[in-house]
């Protein structure tokens, strides 16, 4: 759920108030917060925060950009994102506030920041990880909402949703899905098929190796070696160095279908990693690399 919370410089005319809550309803997001007068800004901000390199993502999509005074020090795309030496893990209060934002849009509510700009009156939109693409369509549509840029929004989610389709369509059928292994860092941690991943994954006719309640778990080198997957993927060599000939190297890896098939595939983590509008070119590249296996490696 997207959860939107205001201070006292957000509120303003009652029926204005009234009918921004209404839109909210209607784009699938509900307003959360204990308080009367939490709702959706009732003037477009000309000056915003952003503590997320998902939600900065999303904002220089909408075409806010340009309303954007500072993002965090991990914001590193679009490269025109005003970037500074902001933490978003561990958000300072003062120094957002010199700034001077009239909004602040952050995933997490780290350092309990969020009763912190309320207190002093700051308007705050929050943008939870997303749990499939659906969400992610209506958290777009949120931050086009509050920063003057709904229609914006609207356009950027259809041709989203257009797109994504027609690329699924691109891939071939499959009788038996691919087996595949995602690996998030070089100790083995990976996703399963109910995360956001794995179901992106899943559109694209890939089942995990792993299983589980823990959408995240840790395997064993055993673990993989036995499960045997078809195609690797890599989320790890920006911050690891893990490369396709490291993976290869390791003990008994040599024999896995997606080593002997040059099926290991090394994926932008940034990409990965975020729920924002740029889900589509990682739809695109998995669905590239899924079209070419059966021998016929795509790098």
């Amino acid at each position: 759920m997207v959860r939107i919370r205001l201070g006292t410089r957000g509120r303003g005319a009652a029926v204005a108030a009234a009918v921004l809550s209404m839109l909210l309803v209607v784009a699938g997001c509900g307003a959360g917060g204990s308080r009367d007068d939490d709702a959706s800004p009732s003037g477009t901000p000309s000056t915003i925060v952003s503590i997320s390199p998902t939600t900065t993502e999303m904002l220089f999509a909408v075409g806010a950009g340009e309303q954007v005074v500072a993002v965090d020090d991990q914001s590193d795309f679009p490269a025109e994102a005003p970037r500074t030496t902001l933490s978003g893990y561990t958000p300072n209060l003062e120094a957002i506030l010199a700034y001077d934002p009239d909004l602040v849009v952050l995933t997490d509510d780290n350092n309990d920041i969020i009763a912190g700009l309320d207190r002093v009156g700051v308007e705050v939109l929050q943008i939870p990880a997303a749990k499939n693409l659906d969400e992610t369509y209506a958290q777009i549509q949120q931050v086009g909402g509050a920063t003057g840029h709904a229609r914006e929004a609207d356009e950027l989610v259809t041709s989203m949703r257009a797109e994504i389709e027609q690329i699924v369509r691109t891939v071939p059928l499959r009788e038996v899905p691919l087996t595949y292994f995602h690996e998030l860092d070089d100790t083995y941690y990976t996703v399963t098929d109910d995360t956001y991943l794995g179901q992106i994954y899943g559109l694209l006719g890939l089942r995990s190796i792993a299983t589980g309640q823990n959408g995240y778990p840790q395997l064993s080198p055993e673990y993989i070696l036995e499960r045997d997957p078809e195609v690797i993927f890599l989320a790890d060599s920006q911050c690891c160095g893990v490369t396709p000939e490291k993976v290869a190297a390791r003990a008994g890896w040599g024999d896995l279908r997606a080593v002997k098939d040059r099926q290991i595939h090394v994926l932008d983590e940034d990409v990965a990693s975020r729920w924002g509008p740029r889900v589509v070119d990682l739809v695109r590249n998995v669905a590239q690399i899924v079209s070419g296996v059966d021998g016929q490696p795509t790098n």
